[in-house]
């Protein structure tokens, strides 16, 4: 039966990726995906800042402590079957799982753990400052994180609570990588970050066979699996762009699982072999103004963008099924989370604050949009309801991955994207919408704040590390909701929406897991029938 699948397998790779399969039914054992992957930039679990990859990682390694599949609301055992806090000395030790071994079949022992957090640290890329919140640095690392036998001892720096630092610990960055492996890859001093954009060295339910950027993902089940081997051989996932290419080729039962179906499409299927499941998601959408560009720097262009918006012409259409209307930065039904929205389409009230405030219209912006559904369609609403106000938009659309780099080097004017919290934490948005310490373009910074070059009031600055540091807990979400509604009023990140995620599949697959963010996302339980 394995060498059936085998085969199979190998004729299904054999197909060309940009047209549809000539099968009429995907090979047993095998899950094959339709999705739009161009938003990768990197897989290297040190270096992984995309949507796309974070899925990637989340199948291919695993943590100290995470959220599984089983449950991805609960902080469970992962490398580590148990852990002792001790908060006034601010130290976490970790007990590691007995016999787990990576893909290579290489034993992960305690020193891979200590790698794997170095590593991150000295290569010092984007997701870095996830790790980096507790106060480690290249040249105290050594000191703060320790590993002999099956015990790694974790100290962080930092006036915060354990529950956040192991929060921090099952972030995407803290995947634990096969030393040995990456060692024998490493080149020029880079600790094997080129071999890794490539490959794989985890130990988690899949081992990567093939990464070709832009075409397809191809991953096998790791038959060694800790928490036993997935039930699915293998996954397939094919770069498809077009939505309606996606929908055509699960129509034809040449994939199982579509991914980026706009609503108008969910709503057009109408076969019994196939079905739709929706996913609550901790992404936010927002548009937002570079304050590099002189037209967007007047806070009643911010005011009059938030009447610009047609949130329910959009939620009742193009968007209809995929989002709500949400116009804070921490998701709803998270704790702390802030869900008044009190701003409608209003362009007559957009008018009258621009004129209030002395600004001459017309104002051209260029607008930076990845160019897939629903982005382009929501551009174009955009686009259509601020010319009412005489703010014009010239949409520029692009890769997942030009959107990004983009608005990492602070080069767009206007940017329509969305956010989703590195981990499970209301600090994680916080730190992305509501902080900014240091404005300046040689000092990087993973947030939304930075990108769009806001220089942060100091006050919303200290209340946001304030809050990380509250202790008691109802106080501590009262901060972050504070924080929400000043953002809400006055900021130049304009938050719109909060998604839910439709995917479209064949009515055979069972089992697959899509949790609020694209770390969740899981094949390991997928089944066909």
């Amino acid at each position: 039966m394995k060498h059936l699948k085998s085969t199979l397998l190998a004729s299904v790779l054999m197909l060309p990726l940009a047209a549809p399969a000539a099968f009429a039914e995907t090979p047993d054992g095998v899950l094959v995906v339709a999705q739009n992957i161009d938003d990768i930039v990197a897989i290297d679990p040190a270096q992984a800042y995309e949507f796309t990859s974070g899925e990637l990682v989340t199948n291919l390694y695993d943590r100290l402590v995470q959220y599984d599949a089983v449950d991805t609301t609960t902080l469970a055992a992962g490398l580590a079957t148990s852990w002792d806090a001790d908060a006034d000395a601010k130290t976490i030790t970790f007990t590691l799982r007995d016999g787990a071994t990576f893909s290579s079949g290489n034993p992960l022992t305690a020193e891979d753990v200590v790698f794997s957090f170095g590593r991150v640290i000295k290569l010092n890329l984007t997701p870095a400052f996830i790790l980096t919140q507790l106060g480690w640095t290249a040249d105290n690392f050594d000191d703060m994180v320790t590993g002999t036998g099956n015990t790694v001892t974790v100290k962080y720096e930092g006036d915060f609570s354990p529950a956040f630092v192991l929060n921090v610990l099952a972030s995407r960055p803290a995947s634990i990588v096969d030393s040995v492996l990456v060692n024998e890859h490493a080149v020029d001093g880079d600790m094997g970050n080129a071999w890794l954009n490539e490959n794989a060295a985890g130990s988690g339910p899949f081992v990567l066979d093939r990464y070709a950027p832009a075409q397809m993902i191809r991953m096998t089940a790791n038959e060694t699996y800790f928490n036993g081997a997935p039930e699915i051989d293998s996954v397939i996932i094919r770069h498809v762009a077009e939505a309606a290419t996606q929908q055509l080729l699960l129509e034809k039962g040449d994939i199982d699982l579509a991914r980026n179906l706009t609503p108008d499409q969910i709503a057009s299927l109408d076969n019994d072999d196939i079905k739709v499941e929706t996913f609550p998601q901790a992404a936010v959408h927002f548009l937002s103004f570079n304050q590099k560009t002189e037209s967007l720097t007047d806070p009643a262009v911010w005011e009059a963008a938030r009447y610009l918006v047609n949130y329910k012409g959009m939620t009742d259409t193009i968007i209809k099924g995929q989002m709500e209307t949400h116009q804070a930065f921490w998701p709803k039904g998270f704790p702390g989370s802030y869900d008044e929205t009190p701003f409608t389409y209003d362009p007559e009230k957009a008018k009258a604050i621009l004129e209030e405030a002395g600004i001459e219209t017309p104002i051209t912006v260029s607008l930076d949009v990845i160019n897939a559904p629903p982005f382009t369609d929501m551009a174009q609403s955009l686009q259509a309801s601020f010319a009412d106000a005489g703010i014009n938009f010239e949409i520029l659309p692009g890769t997942g991955a030009q959107v990004i780099t983009k608005y990492r080097e602070r080069t767009h004017q206007a940017m329509l994207l969305y956010w989703g919290p590195d981990f499970m934490d209301p600090h994680s948005n916080a730190k992305a919408f509501a902080y900014n310490s240091d404005n300046s373009d040689d000092t990087y910074a993973a947030t939304t704040t930075w990108r769009n070059a806001w220089a942060v009031p100091d006050d919303m600055n200290k209340e946001t590390m304030a809050a990380l540091s509250e202790t008691d807990a109802e106080t501590r979400l009262d901060m972050y909701r504070d924080l929400q509604k000043k953002v809400q009023e006055t900021s130049p990140i304009v938050i719109m929406f909060q998604a839910a995620y439709q995917v479209a599949m064949d009515e055979d697959v069972t089992g697959y897991v899509n949790g609020a963010t694209s770390d969740y996302v899981y094949y390991r339980l997928v089944e066909k029938d």
